[in-house]
């Protein structure tokens, strides 16, 4: 009995850490006229939060190299998204680019630089205090459902599941 209340008190004791969702953008999402350097020098992103890009069908992302990304050219891009609303994980450390590959609307400015830091570190000159995001808008509706889950969600799911179990035995 005290083992698997010692389980339970383990397993309710065991911090979640989830990654931050930096909504590109804010509230007006992946739009032309965006300022996007401004909102990226406000930010501080980490390995284990996510960008989420909110837009149109007139727009789309592509992530791109530096090179690209100087030139607003889409052509060798590394991944492209389309659909409205594209959720892309930080998983490295180091600088990432993002352009919309629309004619024209890169060169004016609908394009995205930032630079990752290792999870728990915080660049020099950033802010230490979190910024707060309004929560994106619904994604369209196309009959498709999207589950969203990290490790460390997973990991305390299976745990969780294992400390019941073990409850539960006799």
């Amino acid at each position: 009995m005290a083992m698997r209340i010692a389980l339970l008190i383990l397993a309710l004791a065991t911090p979640v850490v989830y990654g931050a969702q930096h909504v590109v953008g804010g509230s007006q999402g992946w739009i032309q006229t965006g300022d996007y350097t401004t909102w990226a020098n406000s930010q501080t992103f980490a390995v284990g939060d996510t960008l989420l890009f909110t837009y149109d069908t007139t727009h789309q992302v592509d992530e791109v190299n530096q090179a690209d990304y100087n030139s607003c050219t889409s052509s060798n891009a590394i991944k492209n998204y389309n659909g409205g609303s594209t959720t892309i994980p930080l998983t490295t450390a180091g600088p990432m680019y993002f352009i919309c590959p629309t004619p024209g609307h890169c060169t004016q400015g609908m394009k995205l630089s930032i630079t990752v830091v290792a999870a728990g570190t915080t660049p020099s000159g950033s802010p230490t205090t979190p910024t707060v995001t309004s929560p994106p808008p619904p994604p369209a509706k196309n009959g498709v459902a999207s589950i969203s889950c990290n490790m460390n969600n997973l990991m305390f799911g299976i745990l969780l599941v294992f400390v019941t179990m073990f409850a539960y035995m006799g």
